[in-house]
């Protein structure tokens, strides 16, 4: 393949890392035209949809170098010479770490995140930072997915009338568009999975521990990860397997080599759903729709039958199963206890490039610049804030226990003899990343009355990452209706073409 046969502002929305490899090894195309082209493909369309807060001046440098290492010595990994978007919550030396935030705007981190360091080592372009949810939407309550006092509001090319969804908005835009192949973005509950559905991509919440978090701006190290924001399974894989592993400075990763090296020898089968037990969750409605005689979205439901179907078809032996409410819902506690000794522990190892010592420190330039920086206020840092950590430390870790055993008991139950569970939507992905399980969300397909993306979330046991990529491969060969979003919303390309 090379960039030349194609035209970049019709297909980057759709190439595969596998493509572009190819025309990288055939010598067809250079890693120079594939950033040249994702970076014009970015000023071409980002003036609109406000995915990316910055592109890193280095990128095209980078590429050359990428493409002397091939000439020289071959690829140091599959994703050798390909351009990567990382969320503007994780460190990237040489480009601010701002969570959104005008307080951060200025806050530079000296080196950069293990992971970011890791895809580097594996000679992957670093193409620039995503605009978020401001703090990775924990800033306050009733504030828009995708919204932040310093990216502005990021919007969803299948329909800029609704969410991106969040908190990881921008990187999910990104993706969708073709800004670039490979995207990462983080999730402490749903904020990879749901604007993976909202953006008809594949993402993938890793187990807790197997994706290092130091040089992530934190909201609770209890549930935060990052992960890969793509177009196909094998793409999320390619990304996943270079940033999974340990890291001494995260002792949450201390058990992650194993599944890191199944990672890097990952096979795939388009048959490999066959005569696998799949524990399928038909959600019921909530009990305000039961009350108000409401059923769920027809189309919706449609989409996901489908999606069943095509599940059925490949061979996968379907059982319902139901899951229970929740007794009670410790999570926000938990999340607001970590929050602030989170956040005062990242910017004391940010040192002089932070802009600001403490969360404390923080809420006060906020106030201080409230007609900018707090346009739906700061609730979550007020609460933050207002915790006695050390008199309130046992109710936390009572809180703690109670919910990773209740999410991690109701999954548990759930699976029984199965493999996977699969959900609706992402309606199974708050339970697992309070669990640390691994979700993967994919394109399930379109309503039919406003072709708005609809996904299907794959849950698995902790450390079964590689298997559950593989079982999604199978899925998305028996069941690939993904649609990039000129394709289903054409009317908002219209004048951007050239």
């Amino acid at each position: 393949m090379s960039l030349s046969d194609v035209d970049p502002a019709q297909s980057l929305d759709r190439v595969t890392v596998a493509e572009l490899r190819a025309g990288l090894e055939a010598g067809t195309v250079t890693s120079r035209a594939i950033v040249q082209a994702h970076l014009d493909r970015i000023a071409q369309l980002d003036p609109v949809f406000h995915a990316v807060r910055c592109v890193s001046p280095t990128a095209l440098d980078e590429a050359d170098a990428s493409d002397r290492h091939r000439r020289e010595h071959g690829p140091r990994s599959p994703i050798e010479g390909i351009p990567v978007l990382v969320k503007d919550n994780v460190d990237v030396a040489g480009l601010p770490t701002t969570g959104g935030a005008l307080v951060l705007e200025h806050a530079r981190p000296a080196v950069d995140a293990p992971l970011v360091a890791q895809l580097r080592e594996a000679g992957a372009i670093i193409l620039g930072k995503t605009n978020l949810s401001e703090l990775a939407n924990f800033l306050t309550e009733n504030m828009p997915s995708g919204y932040s006092s310093l990216g502005g509001q990021v919007l969803n090319p299948y329909d800029t009338s609704i969410t991106p969804s969040g908190s990881s908005s921008g990187s999910g835009t990104a993706a969708a568009l073709g800004l670039a192949p490979l995207t990462v973005g983080t999730e402490t509950d749903g904020s990879i999975t749901s604007p993976s559905q909202s953006q008809s991509l594949v993402g993938l919440k890793p187990t807790l521990g197997l994706v290092s978090r130091t040089g992530v701006l934190p909201i609770a190290e209890s549930q935060d990860t990052p992960g890969p924001m793509t177009r196909t399974v094998a793409d999320a894989a390619a990304l996943l397997a270079v940033i999974a592993g340990p890291d001494p400075a995260d002792p949450a990763t201390a058990e992650a080599h194993e599944t890191a090296q199944r990672l890097r020898q990952l096979t795939f089968d388009a048959g490999a759903l066959a005569g696998v037990r799949v524990a399928v969750v038909r959600t019921p409605p909530s009990e305000d729709e039961a009350e108000a005689d409401q059923k769920p979205d027809e189309h919706r439901v449609a989409c996901h039958d489908q999606a069943l179907t095509s599940l059925g078809a490949a061979g996968a032996v379907l059982v319902d199963v139901t899951v229970p409410k929740l007794e009670r819902d410790d999570e926000l506690h938990v999340l607001h206890f970590e929050f602030a000794e989170g956040m005062d522990r990242y910017l004391t190892a940010l040192g002089d490039g932070a802009p600001v010592a403490s969360m404390a420190q923080m809420q006060a330039w906020n106030l201080a610049h409230a007609d900018e920086a707090l346009k739906f206020g700061q609730v979550h840092i007020d609460k933050a804030l207002a915790i006695d950590h050390e008199a309130g430390r046992a109710d936390y870790r009572e809180a703690r226990e109670r919910d990773l055993k209740a999410t991690t008991d109701l999954l548990t139950d759930a699976l029984g003899d199965a493999e996977i569970l699969v959900f609706p939507g992402i309606d199974g992905a708050t339970f697992a990343a309070r669990a640390g399980w691994p979700s993967i969300v994919l394109p399930a397909g379109y309503t039919a009355n406003s072709r708005r993306p609809v996904g299907i979330l794959f849950v698995g046991r902790r450390w079964s990452d590689d298997r559950l990529l593989q079982l999604a491969y199978a899925f998305e060969q028996a069941h690939p209706v993904r649609r990039p979003p000129a394709a289903i919303n054409p009317a908002v390309f219209r004048g951007l073409a050239h």
